[in-house]
Order: C-alpha cells, then structure tokens, then sequence
C-alpha cells in the first residue's frame, strides 16, 4: 500500500504538491443510499413535500457542494470543474440512490468532488424530509470509478 502524501516526513499536514503533475482528463463516479419509509419515497417521487421538489434541490445542492470541495476538505486543491451531473433512481420503495459524476482537465484527480456530490445530496434530503421521517439514513457513500492521473483507472469490484 501506498503512503499517506497528505503528510510529510515529519508528520506535519501539507497539500500535495501537483506543480510537476501533467495536465489529464480526470473523472470520478461516486454513489451513496437514503433509505426512508415508503411513505416518504412516495412524497419525494409526487414532488409534495412541503419545502418543495426534494431531488431538485438536492440535486443543486451536490453540483455546487462539488464545487466548493475545498473548502470543505482542508487538503483538497481548488479546482475549476468542466462538469458535474447528480441522478436519482429508487431500486426499491425505500431507497433513493444518488450517483454523481464529475470531471476536470487538471493535474489532480475529482474523486473528494464526487463523494462531496454525493454526501451533500443525501444530507439535503434528509434535512428535506426529516419531518416526517426522522429514521432514515444515509447509506454506501463510496467512490465507482476515477479515470486520469498515475494512478490510473479505478473501477470498483461489483460484490
């Protein structure tokens, strides 16, 4: 297993350097799970919840989260993202599963981008739909897939 390169050979925080880095495509896939009541999957696909349509919001919420990963994630490099998608499909009656994609032309990778997407969709519809439904959580937040860079393709292994 690789070192950590978040840390330098004192122990002390840094950011990595990516001066030297090329400049590639890079993109990242991420997913993550809200599981509720039938009862509120109904009221989020009907688009009647009192605050308004829940995956909208939620969905505005995960491209500008993606965004902002940096100011979130102290280590995280500033990047201008080429693109940022945040979908929605429901495999049963009590899941919502939230897939985004992102990608940038740059010297480092978006995977922090994805996971954020992702992370902040499902907090946005917990918090949309917590009212009337305070047991559900939030699920398998993992990264899919990243493209670009040394380390090259990751897919993650289906199980």
């Amino acid at each position: 297993m690789s070192e950590l390169t978040h840390f330098d050979e004192n122990g002390a925080s840094r950011m990595v350097d990516v001066s030297e880095k090329p400049v590639t495509l890079r993109t990242a896939k991420a997913e993550g799970c809200v599981l509720m009541q039938p009862s509120t999957l109904r009221i989020v696909q009907e688009r009647k919840s009192a605050k308004g349509d829940v995956l909208e919001v939620a969905r505005l919420a995960g491209i500008m989260a993606s965004k902002r990963t940096d100011e979130l994630i102290p280590l995280c490099h500033s990047l201008g993202l080429d693109a940022a998608t945040v979908d929605f499909s429901f495999p049963d009656d009590r899941t919502i599963r939230i897939e985004s994609s992102v990608s940038v032309t740059g010297k480092t990778g978006v995977e922090m981008e994805a996971l954020t997407a992702v992370s902040i969709a499902a907090l946005t519809i917990y918090d949309m739909c917590k009212a009337v439904d305070r047991n559900m959580e939030i699920q398998s937040v993992r990264l899919l897939e990243k493209t670009g860079g040394r380390s090259g393709h990751f897919s993650r292994i289906k199980t």
